[in-house]
């Protein structure tokens, strides 16, 4: 849902637009604008997933100030910003500590606790706020992770996860399972937050990764899904248990390890099979990308799910019967 564009307002009422926006969209803030006088540029967009808000921000600079004043006025149910930076350098100061969030940063705030945030020129911004309630992770916790993220093995997962998540947020809001995927996210995140703010050898730490098990087995599987070798036992192996405890973490969760691989990569290849960027590549190359040894199997299982083989399928998506695609067989 678009939230804001200020395209769409006369410049003198840019300034106040941008911030009402902000503050109702997140808590009261101070907002300084980089440079006001040459022109106000922004678009926020917003979706709901589950019990998780994403919000895609895209502006000129600025700068977010908030202060001890400021989160006395919180509202009832505050919540926890986890964000990715999507364009430009962005810059922070948090927990008393300044520091710079690039593409490969994940940027977490506390509506809790102090803090400043923005980027100069161009830039942009994708975020999954919490509700704090929910997360359950004390503010200091949050305070302290914030600026020792990297130091968690969870990071890059988390990271890889959040991507994923911002790839079509329009899709996963109208799914069936967007309440149990903000639930997973917010794991998580609880996972990552409790990592970074502890000793690995900290009871916390070992009980909070024991529960998000499931989610990093998935989101180790999602990650390797176009390797044709990844089986049981590598994952197992990765994740420094057995293959029978493999099996029981997933079944716990719901989970028939086998059903869902093939289940992931035939939507991956759902996705390939009507991408315009991929519109001339073969069916059999396809499969291969999305971890299928053998062209005929893929088939095979592509119209027992769907009721079409690849080829029909890309033709009835596309709507270009006569979009001149190499043949292959099957």
């Amino acid at each position: 849902m678009l939230l804001l564009d200020l395209d769409t307002y006369a410049p003198e009422e840019r300034a106040d637009a941008f911030h009402h926006a902000m503050n109702d969209a997140s808590v009261p803030n101070d907002v300084v604008h980089e440079s006001p006088e040459t022109g106000i540029r922004a678009r926020f967009e917003t979706w709901r997933v589950g019990s998780l808000d994403l919000f895609d921000v895209r502006s000129t600079g600025f700068e977010v100030r908030r202060t001890a004043r400021h989160v006395r006025h919180h509202r009832d149910r505050p919540v926890v910003s986890v964000s990715l930076q999507t364009a430009g350098i962005h810059r922070a100061e948090n927990a008393g500590e300044r520091y710079v969030l690039g593409a490969d940063d994940i940027g977490v705030f506390h509506e809790l606790a102090p803090r400043r945030y923005g980027w100069s020129g161009e830039g942009s911004s994708w975020a999954v706020t919490i509700d704090m309630e929910h997360l359950g992770v004390p503010v200091d916790t949050v305070a302290r992770a914030s600026v020792r993220l990297r130091t968690s093995p969870l990071h890059d997962l988390v990271l890889a996860h959040l991507c994923t998540l911002r790839r079509d947020p329009g899709r996963l809001e109208k799914d069936p399972g967007a309440a149990a995927l903000g639930n997973a996210t917010t794991d998580l995140v609880r996972a990552l937050l409790t990592s970074a703010a502890h000793d690995e050898d900290d009871q916390r730490v070992r009980s909070v990764m024991d529960d998000c098990l499931a989610g990093r087995i998935m989101a180790y599987t999602r990650r390797h899904l176009s390797d044709p070798e990844l089986s049981p036992e590598r994952i197992a192996h990765e994740h420094a248990i057995s293959k029978r405890q493999l099996y029981a973490v997933l079944c716990r969760a719901g989970i028939r390890l086998e059903q869902w691989v093939i289940s992931e990569r035939l939507e991956a290849a759902c996705r390939l099979l009507t991408s315009p960027q991929h519109a001339g590549l073969p069916v059999s190359a396809v499969a291969a990308r999305c971890g299928f040894t053998s062209p005929s199997h893929f088939t095979r299982r592509f119209r027992a799910t769907y009721g079409v083989t690849p080829r029909e399928w890309r033709r009835h998506r596309t709507g270009e019967a006569s979009r001149a695609v190499p043949e292959d067989r099957p």
